[in-house]
């Protein structure tokens, strides 16, 4: 190694430990700050089952936004699962019309989530009559998350060697067998990283939510009744300026239940992979 490409070498070394150590500084810096403004201000009366100006009381919210990651999976992920399939599996190479799907996904991946808040009100909320509700909220958020799990479902299936197909069909099995008895566990981990990102991206918004969920601080008693969820419940209260011990009190259980249903995706793939050995 000559000594300008060893220079090099320890620059790019040098830049990338900088760059580890600035995500981990700028990620715990955060944490640090929710943890310390937050904790403190953790009150039974915030886990009451009714909201009122009180007690500003998050519980609803939480539960509402429980049934909102559910119901927005549910939608979500069959859907995205299936389009993978076709899109890997019997979708010709050079299809024009794949093109055409993978570029509308691509774009739907960068549209604002404000739009999807606004289609969503103009779509579920008014033309369809859902009004402001749970429905109408977890359909939006399906719409917003079907790219990115579609796209991650995608690059699983292609990450599965070819010899498990080929190992499956000189066994006799046919084609939908061996993608779901065969390729579908294989490519369960990617599959499952993108449904953590899904997760994170539902509990985390708020404008879209705004939209077609509604503000209402009370639990939603079935799905067609309308509900805010932790994020919008928190935007709301430091929004009014009147109850920012308990915004900083909802950041911190917001942050331990992304954490918690994070780590229980994470534990489901690993015993789905466990499975199918």
């Amino acid at each position: 190694m000559t000594k300008g490409r060893k220079i090099e070498s320890i620059i790019l070394r040098v830049l990338i430990y900088a760059a580890a150590a600035v995500t981990f500084a700028v990620l715990l810096f955060l944490l640090a700050y929710i943890l310390i403004n937050g904790v403190p201000n953790l009150k039974p009366s915030l886990f009451s089952l009714e909201y009122n100006t009180e007690n500003a009381s998050l519980m609803p919210a939480l539960i509402n936004t429980v049934i909102m990651t559910l119901l927005s999976l549910v939608i979500a992920i069959p859907f995205g699962i299936f389009s993978a399939i076709f899109l890997v599996e019997y979708a010709k190479k050079g299809n024009r019309f794949v093109g055409i799907i993978r570029l509308t996904t691509e774009t739907l991946q960068g549209i604002p989530s404000i739009v999807y808040g606004l289609f969503g009100m103009l779509f579920f909320v008014t033309a369809l009559g859902w009004g402001y509700s749970i429905l109408a909220g977890a359909f939006t958020m399906s719409i917003m998350i079907l790219p990115l799990i579609m796209r991650t479902t995608e690059e699983a299936l292609k990450a599965v060697p070819d010899t498990y197909r080929e190992g499956s069909f000189g066994l006799g099995a046919g084609k939908l067998r061996t993608i779901f008895r065969i390729v579908l566990p294989a490519a369960v981990p990617g599959i499952m990283a993108g449904v953590i990102l899904a997760i994170g991206r539902i509990m985390g918004e708020t404008a879209a939510l705004m939209y077609t969920a509604g503000t209402v601080p009370d639990i939603a008693a079935t799905p067609m009744s309308s509900g805010r969820t932790l994020a919008v419940h928190m935007y709301n209260l430091s929004s009014e300026g009147l109850y920012m011990d308990q915004a900083y009190a909802t950041a911190v259980i917001l942050l331990v239940v992304v954490v918690a249903m994070n780590a229980l995706s994470a534990f489901a793939a690993r015993k789905l992979t466990k499975g199918t050995r």
